[in-house]
């Protein structure tokens, strides 16, 4: 028989399994998303130069990850300082 608190940490493990799988999930499947806009697209595929277009998309991409991370980082450490405080 499963007590309360057995109950608790086995629905504790299930949400953060989910979270990393979301998390991977949402990692793998943003790396083929195409963040160019319509103007920069044109101008570039005019070229034929494929290899441009590519690394400007590259580099859309990253430069518009970078604040999602500090956000995300962010958010992190307000939430450990929340549950340091809660325990003490």
């Amino acid at each position: 028989m499963q007590t309360k608190s057995n109950i608790k940490s086995q629905k504790s493990k299930d949400s953060r399994y989910k979270g990393i799988l979301f998390f991977l999930f949402s990692f793998f499947f943003s790396l083929t998303a195409s963040a160019q806009c319509a103007m920069c697209r044109a101008s570039l595929e005019s070229n034929g130069d494929t290899k441009q277009a590519e690394a400007v998309n590259d580099g859309i991409v990253y430069l518009m990850a970078l604040p999602y991370i500090l956000v995300g980082l962010l958010g992190f450490i307000i939430y450990k300082m929340y549950n340091n405080r809660k325990k003490v």
